[in-house]
């Protein structure tokens, strides 16, 4: 009696079953249900079977959620995931979702949930995505060369086996695979962000009246005025020098989107006991006059040496990689933390010099802005895409995670995101912004139907909106070739 009242054009589903699991079929009806939403939450699907009764359980909402790179602990779904838990919270048995608490849970964040399911997203198969991503790990995983730092005697203590890979999408969408809840300190994954934040807060020419932007070709601690552009950025007075730590370190939280950012006192000290090198080339540029005027030179190494003691993990650091691949808005919360020009900066700094002696290596095999620690981590951008953090400490001869450097050498020989992959003609590479190897990326689909729009626009204003024979000519073709 009920389906009967439904609107004639309103096409009724096959009944659903009582209960959907994180099966490929829930996700296919989660998909159905958003397709039809048009940006409300009421949607037809649920309207239709409001007489069978649909329940959906809340794991199987959230299972079907991580199919698509998004998870409960995103900033964008704090009130969702809330109305779930208020929901359980309230229940006596298992939560099944009704289409009044569908409703109420997605209310809010309708525009978010929408686009993942129509695979919308950067990356449209994010399940087959993370597939190759858990292979390259594997892979990656089996290097067994390399040793763990050990002039920092608390760089030391960490065992060789871990080894972990997080993603994060400039769209927030997430993936993980190993050791990365482990916190380790970022040592020189520092310096690329510090970098821009001295030059989001003081401008790039201010910046660049002391730090070059050449590549030394040096070891990356050699006693030379080419080398210590890391040292020089500490001492800028972006703020006064109690607060100057704290100061950094709210911007990196920014960055994170409120994921892990701590800070290992025990590496600080040891960085301090251990760091005659960097005393020496300390008392070197001051003995130049290289620094700022009025600036303390203990106190900057100080400052140096406590940001290479900030932990991380992961997880966190690939957020913070996909703040730069997202222009300097953290993809998890939407704030912008830094200007487009420091991002662009930064990148750009980072592809010529940021593998130490490898950087040309790197630039050529992987064609991707990235920094290296003695830690063992990565810190790799895929602009406009995303971010990645590995993490292994096991070092090969030039300071860099051997691990690390497979996984990136792998990840650009089976994805075209090296920077000077073509797009439109590749054979052997996959892009996993298409949604499938053969179709047009879509967001490259989308522009090429709004120039045919345009082009269209200009026919009929040239005669004056009468298609002549010629311009009707075009169109076909336009329309045979683009649709």
């Amino acid at each position: 009696k009920k389906l009967s009242k439904t609107p004639a054009n309103l096409p009724t589903p096959p009944p659903p079953p009582q209960v959907l699991v994180g099966t490929p079929q829930a996700l296919g009806f989660y998909e159905r249900v958003f397709h039809s939403t048009n940006k409300r939450p009421c949607c037809p699907p649920f309207t239709a079977c409001k007489s069978l009764h649909l329940k959906i359980s809340r794991f199987s909402a959230v299972q079907v959620l991580r199919r698509t790179g998004l998870l409960t602990s995103d900033p964008r779904l704090r009130d969702c995931v809330h109305q779930m838990r208020q929901a359980t919270r309230d229940s006596t048995g298992p939560v099944l979702m009704d289409k009044k608490l569908f409703r109420r849970c997605v209310g809010n964040n309708i525009m978010l949930l929408t686009k993942a399911f129509r695979k919308k997203c950067i990356i449209p198969d994010f399940e087959n995505f993370t597939y190759q991503i858990n292979k390259l790990y594997e892979s990656a995983q089996k290097q067994e060369g390399g040793l763990v730092a050990d002039y920092i005697p608390q760089l030391a203590k960490f065992r060789p086996e871990l080894w972990g890979v997080s993603l994060c999408t400039i769209d927030g969408q997430r993936y993980s695979v190993g050791d990365t809840k482990t916190p380790f300190c970022m040592q020189s994954c520092v310096k690329p962000l510090e970098y821009a934040i001295a030059v989001h807060e003081l401008g790039s020419e201010h910046v660049h009246r002391f730090v070059g932007k050449e590549p030394s070709g040096l070891k990356f601690n050699k006693l030379s005025l080419n080398e210590e552009g890391k040292i020089f950025v500490t001492s800028f007075p972006y703020s006064n020098k109690a607060e100057r730590f704290d100061f950094v370190m709210e911007f990196l939280k920014s960055m994170a989107g409120t994921e892990y950012v701590g800070f290992s006192n025990a590496t600080f000290q040891s960085e301090r006991e251990t760091g005659d090198r960097n005393f020496a080339i300390g008392y070197y540029l001051k003995e130049k006059k290289c620094f700022p005027d009025n600036a303390d030179m203990i106190a900057a190494l100080d400052f140096y040496f406590q940001l290479c003691s900030i932990e991380v993990t992961c997880e966190s650091g690939s957020v913070m990689a996909a703040t730069l691949a997202n222009g300097g808005i953290c993809p998890i919360t939407g704030d912008r933390v830094l200007s487009a020009e420091a991002v662009r900066n930064t990148l750009s700094l980072m592809h010529s010099c940021g593998m130490y002696d490898f950087s040309g290596q790197f630039a050529f095999h992987v064609g991707l802005p990235a920094k290296s620690g003695v830690s063992g981590a990565v810190l790799l951008v895929v602009p406009n895409v995303m971010g990645l953090m590995c993490w292994s400490p096991p070092l090969d001869r030039l300071g860099n995670s051997v691990r690390g450097i497979h996984f990136c050498q792998e990840l650009v020989s089976y994805f075209n995101f090296h920077n000077y992959d073509n797009l439109r003609h590749f054979t052997k590479k996959h892009d996993p912004r298409r949604r499938t190897d053969d179709d047009p990326v879509s967001s490259d689909g989308v522009r090429r139907r709004q120039d045919l729009l345009t082009l269209l626009k200009s026919c009929l204003k040239m005669h004056k909106g009468k298609f002549s024979q010629q311009s009707f000519g075009f169109y076909l073709i336009l329309r045979t070739s683009w649709w």
